[in-house]
């Protein structure tokens, strides 16, 4: 069996830095993937769908871009020149222009498969150009060949897939940290390859590819220095009231607006992902149905899992008995807002100083699989169920996990959504949390800024009524702090359902097959 002759010195350092060139086009390749899914997610919400979208058209397109480079490997060197200029014009700016068609022209899908085809194919011609150019330094076998081109291809990769969500998200963002992308592969693709390959361009052709080079530069610059206004822009005409606080974290957008109403109040308005959480005008009636229910029975030690808005924490410090609150929410920048943010702080009641609070920023799911103690009530406060990593907070081995910071006693209430807009959502987050032992009761609220809205009232063990696990208690603590909206009345009211919003026959929702999710893209799509 024949094997390649060791490398020459004169070889070396061309043919390092052109495995270099690959992988770093390798990674930003990924990260354009990446940050196309990413964006539809956030805009669009439905990740695996955005996720199946974009990682189908590529990979397609991909096999498309390596035929067609077939007849570019006769000039190698300017063809991969021109395609990774190309490419990192594309991919630089796929974000923002997406988005910016997004917001003014409310064209996101067509426009997002185009730009991944022409990404995908652009990133398919890379290879078969780049084997011709590898073959120019040193001849050598093509089984080796091709082994040394994918393993640099494939560790690059790694990278892009690991710095985007780790370096790139948190230190750029998402319109910035495409752009850089592009300048990176701009700079890898082509003015290394025009380096190694200097003798072989002649120099009028090489300066042109380097004066191509120094356009896309200025372009993916220019767009850097306008990004933050561009965003700005462009975001605002997502809301109607104006925008006076935005985040775009690892995890979700948060956007905070604020505008005087009809009454002369200032209404503050929470979105995550362009999903409402709260209007400051009448939280209080969402978060008072939310909260004093679950507050019914003993308190000493309450956990709040989501709500890093901290409205839900402060309903519970009104209780002077509670001991400790521990709030769970995943975001950070959310509960950074919610400490530092004035408007939100002073909506909140400064509740995230209160020293008997304790805020835990992790994946509810996970750290519920490792806590140990118990609490005497638990308010859940999540986003509806509109991705896959939302739709398993509300799956039947969420609320079995549960259980086990629970005591026989204990009270739990869950946000259950819409009744009205989303039964079928309702009635299934009820039948998961039936099916994993608790005794339910759901009620329901109107809440003018969401409409209809639904919780389910649960409890280890509940009142036997011969069909089941039995209902959960529903009821005020008769030291209840001074209420805006909730009374025994109202909550008694509440448990009653008119015949439109009554149980539904439907799945509980578990990991394996997330009925809810399926259930909330469904009735939402029709709003």
């Amino acid at each position: 069996m024949s094997t390649a002759p060791p490398a020459a010195p004169a070889t070396r350092l061309p043919r390092f830095l052109l495995l270099l060139s690959v992988f770093l086009c390798a990674a930003c390749g990924l990260v354009y993937e990446l940050a196309l899914t990413a964006l539809g997610s956030y805009l669009l919400g439905n990740s695996v769908l955005q996720t199946s979208v974009v990682i189908s058209v590529m990979v397609f397109a991909m096999g498309v871009g390596s035929l067609a480079a077939k007849p570019l490997r006769h000039r190698p060197v300017g063809s991969f020149a021109v395609i990774e200029g190309l490419l990192a014009l594309v991919g630089g700016l796929s974000v923002l222009t997406l988005y910016v068609l997004f917001a003014w022209l409310r064209v996101y899908t067509p426009a997002m498969i185009v730009i991944a085809f022409v990404v995908g194919v652009l990133i398919g011609a890379e290879i078969p150009l780049l084997m011709t150019l590898l073959q120019r330094i040193r001849r050598q076998e093509a089984d080796s060949a091709v082994a040394d081109m994918f393993a640099v291809d494939y560790i690059g990769a790694l990278l892009g897939g690991l710095c985007f969500p780790l370096l790139l998200l948190p230190t750029f963002g998402q319109l910035k940290g495409a752009l850089v992308v592009g300048a990176v592969n701009a700079v890898a693709g082509v003015i290394v390859v025009l380096w190694i390959f200097r003798r072989q361009v002649r120099r009028v052709v090489r300066g042109a590819l380097l004066a191509g080079v120094a356009g896309v530069l200025a372009v993916l610059g220019t767009a850097y220095a306008f990004a933050e206004d561009i965003e700005v822009t462009a975001r605002q005409q997502l809301y109607r009231d104006p925008i006076v606080r935005a985040e775009s974290t690892p995890y979700q957008e948060i956007v905070l607006t604020r505008e005087a109403t009809f009454t002369g109040e200032r209404d503050l308005r929470l979105f995550l992902n362009g999903d409402l959480q709260f209007s400051s005008v009448d939280e209080y009636r969402y978060h008072e149905a939310l909260v004093h229910p679950a507050l019914s029975g003993a308190r000493s030690s309450v956990l709040v899992l989501g709500g890093g808005d901290a409205l839900a924490v402060r309903e519970v410090l009104r209780y002077r008995d509670v001991r400790d609150v521990t709030l769970v929410d995943l975001d950070p920048a959310m509960t950074r807002l919610a400490r530092s943010f004035a408007p939100l702080r002073e909506l909140n009641g400064d509740a995230l100083a209160d020293p008997r609070v304790d805020v835990v920023n992790a994946d509810a799911f996970t750290w519920l699989r490792d806590a140990t103690r118990t609490y005497d009530a638990v308010v859940i406060d999540f986003p509806d169920p509109d991705t896959a990593a939302l739709a398993k907070l509300y799956s039947v081995e969420f609320y079995h996990l549960l259980s086990g910071v629970l005591s026989d006693d204990s009270r739990v209430v869950v946000q259950g959504g819409s009744p009205f807009f989303a039964p079928k959502t309702f009635w299934s987050i009820a039948a998961s949390i039936e099916r994993a032992g608790y005794a339910v009761t759901p009620y329901q609220v109107d809440v003018p800024s969401f409409g209809n809205w639904g919780f389910l009232a649960a409890t280890p063990r509940g009142t036997p009524d011969g069909t089941g696990p039995g209902r959960a208690p529903l009821e005020l603590s008769a030291d209840a702090p001074p209420l805006r909206f909730l009374d025994v009345d109202v909550l008694r009211a509440a448990a009653v359902f008119p015949v439109d919003r009554r149980p539904r026959e439907v799945r509980p929702s578990t990991l394996m097959d997330p009925a809810v999710l399926e259930y909330t893209r469904h009735e939402w799509q029709a709003y």
